[in-house]
């Protein structure tokens, strides 16, 4: 008899976990900024004085495997800006340094629910979540002063560790609405062109950071759960 209920059980796991999947196709907007060597010192500033085309724009790719996890997976372009006239540091602002890069990064990780989001349901269609993983990006070293071109290496990769809030709602069954904000921490000091000039610009000890505020739609497809009843 044992052995019949442990039989049932794992079925019942089973069935769970091959037939609960379901996905979702998203699109993604919004703003970007960097934080490093150069401009404006603030963490979250999509919004900047003279700036305008840092627009963020991107796909992503998403496995629901629980109420409470997805494996996700995005690609997201977007030009990171930064000019030392928007800063607070007046050494920053009489040194006068710029730079626009194109950037394009694709990440993959987990996505943490704070709450049980069913997918299946008329409840359970609001939560906050968390995500992080690893990001590749690639990006464009360009080091301007006033009009002076100081430095240029184009298409220079780094990893780095994506770190992102953010907020979801279903709606119309099939749509899910998001807003979040995420940082990017860059295991190098290249994009703001630090590397092409001598130690003493900026801190050399401190790798850069670029964050991203976006709105995003995604819709749900997939397998509804099969629910194995056990008697």
């Amino acid at each position: 008899l044992r052995i019949n209920h442990f039989i049932l059980l794992l079925f019942s796991f089973m069935c769970n976990s091959l037939f609960s999947q379901i996905y979702e196709v998203g699109y993604v907007h919004g703003k970007s900024n960097f934080i490093g060597d150069v401009g404006d010192t603030k963490f979250v500033n999509p919004f900047q004085k003279n700036i305008s085309n840092n627009n963020v724009s991107g796909f992503s790719l998403k496995w629901n495997r629980s109420p409470r996890h997805s494996i996700k997976l995005t690609f997201i372009k977007s030009n990171l800006i930064a000019n030392d006239v928007n800063s607070k540091d007046p050494r920053r602002i009489e040194r006068g340094y710029s730079f626009s890069t194109p950037i394009s990064e694709i990440s993959a990780g987990i996505e943490f629910n704070m709450l049980d989001f069913n997918l299946h349901e008329d409840y359970d269609i609001f939560s906050p979540y968390m995500y992080t993983g690893l990001s590749f990006s690639k990006f464009d070293e360009i080091l301007l002063q006033g009009d002076n071109l100081i430095s240029v290496n184009k298409k220079n990769k780094s990893f780095g560790i994506p770190m992102i809030i953010g907020l979801k709602v279903r709606f119309l069954e099939k749509f899910i609405f998001s807003m979040e904000g995420g940082a990017r921490y860059v295991f190098s000091d290249e994009i703001d062109g630090n590397s092409s000039l001598n130690p003493n610009f900026g801190n050399i000890n401190n790798n850069d950071w670029y964050f991203f505020s976006s709105l995003g739609i995604s819709y749900t497809f997939g397998r509804r759960p099969c629910y194995c009843n056990i008697r």
